[in-house]
Formats: structure tokens, sequence, C-alpha cells
């Protein structure tokens, strides 16, 4: 505690003892991926009791919302994030029943269902109390900070995607050119590393394949894709720096009006491994820190990633899945069968079947996908000065009707 004695206006010294005011704790509950698609208050096992009375029991709670909410009035769009994602409305106050204050809206399937898809989301997650973040009518609103206030203070929630669609990204409005509704975009460059014996290899077969093989001093292009010349082969991957400064306005702003600063990404893309983050994700990470995030969440790749502590602040490069309930779709578009030439007397069922190979592949055959992490980080201030790591279980193993839900490992 500092203390500072002032001295008094005349030739007697007022020994005027002033005393700061003491700094605020809070502590957080984060969490991953939310693709929830069935009820959770009617559970009551013990160690998923536990979690959420956890979970409640923080100050603030936050998860992404990787699903959409209505009655399937939107068309599906013609491209989707993998899998066409939606959950009935009243899901959305399931979530606020298992302690979650906040939401992330930007990923990739954030546009399955156009742009009535993602209107209706707005409109129940709105009825539920839910702060949400990173999707809106245009660039600029799904760009802007949310905010929570708590008893221990204000959280501002800053949400954006690297992983989507090119459909589903916001865009602003010009002239008598209306705006775009859509997701907060994180754009990124990859450059492939390849040696100069190899390019000089790959330009002789470009060449006699008649393709364009574009040399220069720096490296060469081809099959639109950028080659640097190195020592030896690899990937780098740089954030877009106009992306990158827009959002970092934002956090700066978010700063100055809020206790704390929660900078949340979806990002699949790797640095390799599913569980390393690509270069562009730890750039960006420490750039919002710097600008004034006080955590970093990631989530997407449905696998944990690494912590790291920069400068004081945690990045957390991927928490996992907080409800993973991919399986119990109430409907998919034809699309999804026509993919594994399933019939029109194919359902939901069938489509997992043939998708999983009835569970030998992907994602029910992963112990890695059904193991994630609720973090607690507690803050005095904007210092952090406890992170707990709470170790939850989704259910490897189970039926498809079962697992996805969190327990406590």
């Amino acid at each position: 505690m500092r203390r500072f004695r002032v001295a008094g206006l005349s030739s007697l010294a007022l020994g005027l003892l002033v005393v700061s005011t003491p700094a605020q704790e809070i502590t957080l509950a984060l969490t991953g991926d939310a693709i929830i698609t069935r009820r959770l208050s009617v559970y009551e096992e013990p160690d998923f009791l536990e979690l959420i009375d956890m979970i409640r029991g923080a100050d603030a709670a936050f998860t992404n919302l990787e699903i959409l909410f209505h009655n399937y009035e939107p068309y599906p769009a013609h491209q989707s994030g993998g899998t066409w994602m939606r959950g009935e409305p009243i899901l959305a106050k399931e979530l606020v029943w298992a302690g979650i204050d906040m939401v992330s809206r930007a990923n990739n399937h954030t546009g399955d269902y156009g742009v009535e898809g993602l209107r209706l989301t707005t409109k129940y997650v709105d009825e539920a109390g839910l702060v949400h973040a990173g999707a809106g009518e245009s660039l600029a609103e799904a760009r802007e900070a949310r905010f929570l206030e708590t008893a221990r203070g204000r959280v501002a929630l800053i949400s954006m995607a690297s992983t989507f669609p090119d459909h589903s990204r916001a865009g602003n409005a010009r002239g008598s050119m209306k705006s775009r509704p859509g997701l907060s975009p994180l754009r990124y460059t990859t450059e492939r590393v390849a040696t100069a014996d190899q390019l000089d290899r790959f330009q002789v077969l470009a060449e006699e394949m008649g393709l364009n093989f574009n040399r220069s001093d720096r490296g060469a292009r081809t099959l639109s894709t950028n080659f640097i010349e190195g020592s030896e082969m690899g990937v780098v991957t740089r954030p877009n720096p106009e992306d990158v400064a827009e959002i970092a306005a934002v956090v700066r702003s978010a700063s100055r009006l809020a206790d704390q600063v929660i900078v949340t990404i979806h990002a699949h893309e790797s640095g390799g491994a599913r569980s390393v983050p690509a270069g562009f994700l730890i750039e960006f990470a420490r750039a919002m820190v710097d600008a004034g995030a006080t955590m970093f969440v990631g989530h997407g790749p449905h696998v944990l990633r690494g912590i790291e502590i920069y400068k004081g602040k945690p990045i957390f490069y991927s928490l996992g899945d907080f409800v993973f309930q991919n399986e119990t779709l109430l409907r998919l578009p034809d699309e999804n069968y026509q993919a594994y030439d399933l019939d029109v007397n194919d359902h939901v069922a069938d489509f997992n079947a043939v998708r999983y190979r009835n569970e030998t592949v992907g994602f029910p055959a992963n112990p890695e996908i059904w193991e994630a992490v609720v973090a607690m980080p507690t803050f005095t201030g904007d210092e952090l000065t406890e992170l707990a790591l709470h170790p939850i279980t989704l259910g490897y193993g189970k039926p498809a009707w079962v697992r996805g839900r969190p327990m406590l490992a």
C-alpha cells in the first residue's frame, strides 16, 4: 500500500496521511468452444454440478458461442464452417443457467444460416441477457467492444476470427452502399519457405506443366502460393497489419473504459501440430496485450494449446471445448448428405456414422478432443495474482447423445 505525506499550505506541516484505494480483486471463468444442442439444466451428477457452481461463483464467465439460435426460419448459406450449426433458442438461457455471462460470436459458423441466422441469434442472446461481441450489422459493429458490469469491476469483450468462410466477413457502408452484416475478421498471410535448390526444381516442373512461376530475389509465386527462399523448409504466417491496427485501436479504447479487457479469437490454424498455434496468432496475441488487453483467449482447434504469460498477462492459445454436442443437431442441409453420398432416406445419425466411420475416425475417436480446461485467472487491478486451471472431461467413449457435456475431471 502506498502512503504519501502531503505538506500544508501554511508554515505548519499538516502531516496528513493519504492512503491509496485498494485495487479491486476479480476472478473470471474462461472456457473454450460451446456447441450446445441439448439442455444442461436437467442433469444432477455431482461432478457436473460442482463445475457449474464453480463457474457461477466467478465474477464473470466467458465462452465462445459456436452455434446459431433459431427455429429454421433462415435458409442455410451456400457454404458453412463445416457443418451447419444450429440450436434451439432456449439454449441461450441454458448457458446463462450454467453461469455464462459473456459470449464471443466470431467463428467459422457465424454465417452458416446467412444474415437472418446472425440476426436471430442476436435476438436470442440479447433476450437471454448475454453480453456478446464479434458479430454485427457492419464491420464497425462487429469489431466493437461489449461490456459486462460486475460488482468487482467492468469487463470488456472483443471478439474476432481468423477461420471463416469469406461470405461471413462483415463490411462497412460506403456512400450509398450498405454495410454487410457478419463477423469481425483477422486476416493473415502465408508464405512457404523453400531452399534455392527446391525453387529451381519447382520452376522447371512448373514450366514443363505450363504454369506461371514468377521468380524474384526474395522467392517465387505460383499456384496462388508465395514462396520465400530460406535455408530449410517451413511456413511463415503474419497477421494482416490493417486488421491488427483496427482491433488494437478498439482494445486501447476499451482499456480506458473497463477494469479488465478480454480479447478472444477463433483460430483453427496451427503451427504444424494441431496443439501448436500458428505464428501469426502468437504475434497477434502479444500485440493485443501491448494494446491493453489483460487477457487473451483462443479457441477453435477443439484441443488444448499452451499458455503464455506475456508481460504479466495470460495468453490462452486454446482452452479446448466447453460444450461439444455437434452430433445431435436436429437437421442438416442437403449439402452435408451429398458430401458423403447419402440419399433422402438418410438422417443425422446416418450422416454421423458415415462421417466418423462408426466412430473409428475424427472427433469421436480422438480422446484429446474430449479433454479441456476451465481457466480461472484472478486479477487485483490489472495485475494477475492467481491462475487456477480446472481440467474437465466431455465424455470420451460415451454415446453420441451423452458425450459433449462438461464435468470436472
